[in-house]
């Protein structure tokens, strides 16, 4: 079986969505025996002036770029049409302009169209009213050509239900087991990280005041954040930092490969996110995959995470004298539960593995097929 994966940023793009069509990819050429194209841009949103090779294998995933104009939030890239070439499914990531342009194509190229959600493109207020009626009209529209839409979350398949209620089935994301696999300091230890994406939405600047807080209840509570600029900038963090009279206690780390973020992990107990909006969390995942306990902000993706664990914190950013007491609270009755919370939330990450998520998908492109040739 021939597989498109055309997705708006890929590696050496970092992020939750490039990570999750490299996975995606890796498991369904080994597993599936399928031929794998990921087309993207050619430019990667944080460093938009430099052009990247139009052909290129990375991490044996065959990779083609091409161009584009417009914005970032909406990059305009109709060369996308001839690539599709001898494929049997295309398979389109987040809801953007190749979302619309291939739906609305689809009697051109006439290839049957699985897409994932991703989350949408609902991850942060700018134009939020405008984003509401597109989606109601335009996404609506679009969505009625695509043979399945697969939501990565609860939370996304009940938004995408509403336009869309016979196509939506629910895939949730996996996690590289072996990446990060129990890595994480065996010992409790005052010490916090986020990693990922550094980028408006994940309102990392929100850990600051709670930061401040906890280091009222112990001063050698400290902060790890670790990852790659994207609309947020470490020299902006480093000031938000000042302002909270934290900045010795926090250590920043600019895009970190696997094994400097694995030697990090190993100097943490638990994994923080203020984020406002997630797809699914995969950063998440990941950290849990580690033995971290998750601290994370109240949204529906955080808590279906939480409550499935059975272990970490729901808490809610805008409240950070609360959010540090329980968390100080949390750290001090762990005496008794490290060990069973820890091996929890093992547990958990470990069944959340990409050959049940490759297995899952396959069986999707066997339906489209199926359909597209009745």
């Amino acid at each position: 079986m021939k597989v498109v994966h055309v997705v708006r940023q890929f590696l050496p793009s970092r992020g939750g969505l490039e990570e999750v069509v490299l996975k995606l990819s890796q498991h369904q050429r080994r597993r599936h025996r399928c031929d794998i194209r990921v087309v993207t841009l050619d430019r990667v949103f944080s460093d938009p002036g430099a052009v990247l090779p139009s052909c290129e294998v990375i991490s044996g995933v065959q990779v083609e770029r091409i161009p584009f104009h417009g914005s970032r939030r909406y990059p305009i890239a109709p060369s996308v049409l001839h690539r599709l070439r001898d494929a049997d499914i295309v398979h389109v990531h987040a809801i953007d302009f190749f979302y619309d342009f291939l739906a609305l194509t689809k009697p051109l190229h006439r290839k049957p169209l699985i897409a994932t959600t991703h989350g949408g493109f609902f991850h942060t207020n700018f134009a939020a009213r405008l984003k509401k009626l597109y989606f109601a009209s335009a996404t609506r529209m679009a969505s009625s050509r695509y043979d399945r839409i697969v939501a990565c979350s609860d939370s996304d398949a009940s938004v995408f239900r509403r336009i869309a209620p016979e196509k939506v089935v629910t895939i949730e994301n996996g996690v590289d087991l072996g990446k990060f696999r129990s890595c994480a300091s065996p010992a409790r230890r005052r010490t916090l990280i986020y990693f990922g994406r550094l980028a408006s939405n994940k309102r990392i600047d929100a850990l600051f005041p709670i930061l401040c807080y906890l280091r009222a209840f112990s001063p050698d509570w400290r902060l790890i954040i670790a990852g790659k600029e994207n609309d947020v900038t470490i020299e902006a963090l480093r000031r938000d930092a000042v302002r909270w009279d934290v900045l010795e206690a926090v250590e920043f780390v600019d895009s970190p490969g696997d094994d400097v973020l694995a030697g990090l992990l190993d100097e943490t107990s638990y994994f923080i996110s203020a984020s406002a909006y997630e797809g699914f969390g995969i950063a998440a995942l990941e950290a849990m995959s580690a033995g971290l306990l998750p601290i994370l902000s109240r949204i529906p993706p955080f808590e279906a995470l939480i409550e499935r664990a059975g272990a970490g914190l729901v808490v809610d950013p805008t409240e950070p004298a609360q959010v540090a007491r329980k968390i100080a609270h949390y750290h001090e009755k762990m005496d008794a539960s490290w060990r069973a919370d820890r091996e929890r939330t093992l547990t958990f990450a470990n069944s959340r593995n990409w050959t049940r998520v490759a297995d899952a998908y396959f069986d999707e492109y066997e339906a489209a097929l199926v359909n597209a040739a009745a």
